[in-house]
């Protein structure tokens, strides 16, 4: 065994250090083999409507061919942007089919940052849950956008229940306001005339680019990691060895919480999850812990992923606690560290730990996790996944000896392609097959590794990375502004939330205006929470504001 590489004396049993992640061509041919594997097996549930594997893969297909029908091609790209919905799947699937290069949207982004992606993507076509079409006519007419494909919450629960579902969706909750966009398109006509047309030959190859994932990156603004077949089938291969040993084919009952546009959710609950021929509840909104909960009564959960905030939420709801976890194996924790407090106090209600791993979506998006037929090790993020690399290294690049701290790198086959029009910010982080990821580790003598400090600037809010030039280039807009700082600070529901510094240019200047201004202009979570006015911010000596003496206080 190489020293650099201690956790080999330690990996999980049963799992092989390195696999072969050539069995499909394309994430495509992988979904078919399920489709007809698992048949008449449930694949998603939501809202008590089921959709079985062979129902899914018909409706794949359907929707593959209206798009090509509609004059898209291979290439093309299409925004997904709703919450977690029966029509999630068949889109992703059916864009996949189609040769589409998927973009997820956060359903929740402004308008703002709707264009932003779509104008950086080059997309022409979306399928939008018609609860957030308001914010797509304001912006429509600046993107390349030709094509729009509504989805409403009740179309695929079933006529009666459906009917009643958008009943009051739309008009007793009024939930969806109005809008006015030519020649849209609603999901289940789409699927109607898809079955009158068949899909079009092409060659969808290992290599190909399928999915523009968004993310901060390191650092800046928002990028779309290209991610390709390879990519995303090495991750779900490198997943299914680690989860195997674990769980069952065939007989596992996966909760999804977290939405699927999330790199996390999409490789691990509905990717991970189908290759097993698991039966996958999606919840529509996460934060309705009382919808969570119905789950776990009404079904005998064995898996389900989530971040710390939303595992600490549950703990803390008073119905929690009395639900029957006997069939329960384990939960998985991403999106930001899991608090060893947290991971014990689940294990003392569900009798098992939150097993804890780590990754970018820059990695598909695992990278390491900890065993998961064993206790976790509080406090590490695991050791990497098979066919992965993980080292430590310096500031110049050098790798660094066990329990030394430095920057992680990773290599593996699950690595971005890069960058989405961005060549030299994708030459900055990947060098010699390395992604250099920007937060800081270490290794232990064991193999398994510690996140000593996070990405210099970024602030994680329940789990989403907000980057303060954002927030900074939005506040920055109004008048009475002369200069910003944005940091994170620690707030006991999401982690940390936003805090800003600011420097008025018009002493009328309030921090209700500041705040009504980002409201406009962006996502709930990246709002500040907080704002601070001061005659001036600390600087370099060439004038960049440091943003680690505001921290520091």
């Amino acid at each position: 065994m190489s020293e650099s590489r201690p956790w080999l004396n330690n990996y999980p049993s049963g799992v092989p250090v390195n696999i072969d992640n050539t069995q499909y061509e394309n994430v495509s041919q992988f979904a078919e083999d399920c489709f007809k594997k698992y048949e008449k097996l449930p694949a998603f549930e939501c809202m008590g409507k089921k959709m079985t594997y062979g129902e899914l893969g018909k409706k794949v297909n359907a929707f593959a061919a209206y798009l090509h029908s509609r004059g898209l091609v291979p290439g093309d790209k299409i925004a997904l942007m709703m919450p977690n919905l029966l029509q999630y799947p068949i889109a992703m699937f059916g864009s996949l089919k189609a040769g589409l290069i998927v973009v997820n949207t956060n359903p929740l982004y402004t308008a703002r940052e709707m264009k932003h992606q779509f104008t950086d993507s080059d997309v022409k076509a979306i399928v939008i849950c018609e609860n957030f079409a308001y914010n797509l006519e304001k912006i429509i007419g600046e993107t390349r956008i030709t094509m729009v494909i509504t989805a409403s919450i009740g179309e695929m629960l079933g006529t009666i229940k459906g009917v009643i579902t958008n009943f009051v969706v739309r008009k007793v909750k009024r939930m969806v306001p109005k809008y006015n966009i030519p020649n849209c398109v609603t999901f289940s006509t789409a699927l109607k005339v898809g079955k009158k047309f068949s899909i079009n030959p092409f060659e969808d190859k290992f290599e190909n680019v399928v999915v523009h994932q968004y993310t901060g990156g390191t650092t800046g603004v928002s990028k779309g990691a290209m991610l390709t077949n390879a990519n995303l089938l090495s991750n779900l291969t490198q997943l299914s060895f680690w989860m195997k040993v674990s769980l069952e084919e065939e007989k596992e009952v996966a909760l999804s919480p977290l939405p699927m546009y999330h790199i996390f959710a999409f490789a691990v609950n509905c990717l991970a999850m189908m290759s097993m021929g698991a039966h996958t509840i999606l919840v529509t909104n996460a934060r309705d812990l009382d919808s969570i909960i119905k789950e776990f009564k009404n079904h005998e959960i064995t898996f389900m992923s989530g971040v710390n905030t939303l595992f600490n939420a549950l703990l803390n709801h008073p119905d929690f606690a009395s639900q029957n976890f006997s069939k329960f194996k384990f939960a998985i924790g991403g999106g930001m560290a899991v608090q060893d407090a947290v991971s014990e106090k689940w294990k003392e209600v569900t009798g098992n730990y939150i097993v804890q791993g780590y990754g970018l979506t820059e990695t598909s998006p695992v990278a390491t996790a900890n065993p998961f037929n064993q206790d976790s090790q509080l406090g590490t993020i695991g050791m990497p996944i098979s066919n992965t690399e993980l080292r430590i290294v310096d500031e110049q690049g050098n790798p660094l000896p066990q329990g030394e701290v430095g920057e992680i790198q990773i290599k593996g086959p699950q690595v971005m392609k890069g960058y989405y029009n961005r060549p030299e910010e994708t030459a900055k982080c990947i060098k010699d097959g390395w992604f250099s990821t920007g937060d800081i580790g270490m290794m232990q003598a064991d193999g398994y590794f510690k996140i000593v400090d996070r990405k210099k600037d970024m602030i994680l809010v329940s789990g989403f990375n907000v980057y303060p030039n954002e927030i900074e280039e939005v506040i920055v807009q109004l008048d009475k502004v002369l200069e910003v700082a944005a940091i994170g600070i620690p707030h006991p529901k999401s982690n940390e939330c936003v805090k800003v510094f600011i420097v008025k240019k018009d002493d009328t200047l309030t921090s209700d205006e500041v705040i009504a201004h980002c409201r406009e202009n962006l996502t709930g979570y990246k709002v500040p929470k907080e704002v601070e006015f001061r005659k001036d911010l600390p600087k370099t000596n060439v004038g960049k504001i440091l943003r680690r003496a505001l921290r520091e206080g």
